[in-house]
């Protein structure tokens, strides 16, 4: 299966931004997938933050990710980003991307997900 690695995670100050990549790796390709970004807060179960389809291009967001949030696809690259913008201290977390064909119900679940990365630590404080 592909291999998929993240980048751009690190630490950041209250309303500031981070963009998060999801590249696979070798050369699988996200078609005919979901890719989704995950965190894990300290002291909590992984959340689904955002989605992306692939060749619907249709978007999913979690409530707390909403406005603030987006995530693409850069087709050349093979790669997902998510950008994440006025950052919160409740964002702070370990943020893993997957790949998967979930049901559209649940394109915010794990459980869908078959292929994920190890993960970047994403830390908003002051």
């Amino acid at each position: 299966q592909r291999r998929l690695v993240e980048s751009g995670g690190g630490s950041v100050q209250p309303g500031g931004s981070l963009r998060l990549t999801c590249a696979a790796s070798g050369r699988a390709t996200y078609l005919g997938t979901c890719v989704g970004w995950f965190r894990q807060a300290p002291g909590t179960e992984r959340e689904g933050v955002a989605t992306i389809c692939h060749p619907s291009g249709s978007t999913f967001f979690a409530d707390s990710a909403k406005g603030r949030f987006t995530i693409s696809r850069e087709h050349a690259l093979n790669t997902v980003s998510l950008q994440m913008n006025s950052l919160k201290p409740e964002d702070t977390g370990i943020y893993t991307c997957a790949a998967g064909r979930p049901s559209t119900q649940s394109a915010l679940s794990p459980f869908g997900f078959h292929t994920w990365g190890q993960g970047t630590q994403v830390t908003v404080s002051s």
